[in-house]
């Protein structure tokens, strides 16, 4: 783990910290600025301080934009949710950030002057959408008004003060863009695209920062345009383009006394009544997996969701388990419905040159002796597993068995690339 350096950081923070009294001195008498006269009152500050101290004009862009976000923005953090080659943000308390930036895990320069200035970034992010974190319910989910997703955890939960983990959300990718990233082939795209289009229930699993929901995000853009489709999520980041019958669904925490929380169970119910074509929902943690089994078996086919797990068939012992949260059922009978629910599983994995690969696509044949019976259709095949970098390629291992939904759509096996 590298700890990133900057020029003047010490000085720069001094200052920083000094201007911003300043200005939050002028502005007590004031209710409400524009964001023009905001910038005024910081230039007229950083002029001020120019004639006791010599500041570089870098200096002064710097301060006038740092100042500004630490007023209308999220203070220091806007300048790691600016830049693109960050990826994910973890605040250990207001004195460490740490930064995963171009897949390496750096410790940050900058930190928070007090915790109360991280704490009130804090409620200005959950503010927004609406969700309350505090002693009493000290766990939270969020989002940013660009899609990251916020996880938040405060004391007493957090022994060392707040901790918030963001992970950035880029502009949504498409397959097209994971071909040229070499994440999937393009036989294998052309394939789930096929699958896609002829509604097969599809299930993504992965470990943390495998790519799930990018790879959801990009697999959905293949949902035909004229379908009615219905996203469920904890927190808002599939952003499905250029489908025109979308419905967008998020789910509510408790917020105060005597009102309900809603959950994912509660809106795959919900969305059960509003016609849809397609339910996609971006992950399945608990005992919602049972009422997604359930609508995948009562006609609502081409269902996507995604699950934390380290191979396809610990995918489906984690269903097993998930379902087993929801209802005491017997054993076969939950396999029963995972087998005849779900169609394909697609596996993505983390390779240690810090690329994200799909490692594996299977179809869930059905059932036999009491277990589930899966099918390797491609599988991720290393060349030289001893060397730094991936290197291999996702190679066909079989021909798709369950043809009959293709059949229905239209669609021959000469069109997958088989």
């Amino acid at each position: 783990m590298k700890e990133e350096q900057a020029p003047f950081a010490g000085r720069r923070e001094g200052i920083r910290g000094e201007l911003r009294k300043n200005v939050m001195g002028q502005l007590q008498d004031q209710i409400y600025l524009e964001d023009e006269q905001l910038y005024d009152q910081i230039d007229r500050a950083i002029r001020q301080k120019g004639r006791e101290t010599y500041l570089p004009l870098k200096e002064r862009l710097w301060l006038r934009n740092s100042l500004y976000d630490s007023f209308r923005r999220l203070d220091i953090l806007q300048e790691l949710l600016d830049d693109k080659e960050v990826t994910e943000i973890m605040i250990n308390g207001a004195g460490k950030i740490f930064i995963e930036k171009k897949g390496e895990m750096i410790l940050w320069h900058r930190r928070f002057e007090k915790t109360e200035q991280l704490e009130d970034i804090i409620q200005q992010i959950v503010g927004k959408v609406n969700r309350i974190v505090n002693v009493s319910s000290p766990i939270a989910d969020a989002r940013l008004e660009d899609g990251s997703r916020v996880h938040i955890v405060l004391p007493p939960v957090a022994l060392d003060g707040p901790v918030v983990t963001i992970r950035k959300f880029p502009e949504p990718i498409t397959i097209e863009k994971l071909i040229r990233f070499q994440a999937i082939t393009e036989e294998a795209a052309a394939f789930l695209k096929v699958l896609v289009a002829a509604g097969y229930n599809i299930f993504i699993s992965g470990g943390t920062g495998s790519g799930k929901t990018t790879f959801l995000n990009a697999l959905s853009q293949y949902i035909p345009r004229e379908e009615r489709i219905i996203t469920i999520e904890d927190s808002a980041e599939l952003r499905l383009v250029d489908k025109p019958n979308l419905v967008r669904l998020e789910t509510r925490n408790q917020m105060f006394d005597g009102v309900k929380p809603i959950t994912i169970r509660d809106l795959i119910r919900t969305a059960l009544r509003m016609r849809p074509e397609r339910i996609v929902v971006g992950e399945c943690r608990g005992e919602e997996a049972l009422d997604m089994l359930q609508a995948m078996n009562t006609g609502h086919d081409g269902s996507l969701s995604t699950g934390h797990a380290n191979s396809c068939r610990d995918m489906l012992s984690r269903l097993e388990t998930m379902v087993l949260m929801g209802m005491e059922l017997p054993l076969a009978a939950i396999r029963s419905q995972i087998a005849s629910g779900l169609d394909i599983l697609v596996h993505l994995g983390r390779m240690r040159d810090k690329s994200r690969k799909v490692l594996a696509i299977t179809e869930v044949i059905g059932m036999q002796d009491g277990e589930i019976v899966l099918k390797d259709l491609y599988r991720y095949v290393e060349k030289s597993p001893d060397v730094e970098m991936a290197c291999g390629k996702l190679q066909q291992m079989g021909t798709l068995f369950n043809q009959e939904k293709c059949k229905r759509a239209g669609i021959t096996l000469t069109d997958t690339g088989e």
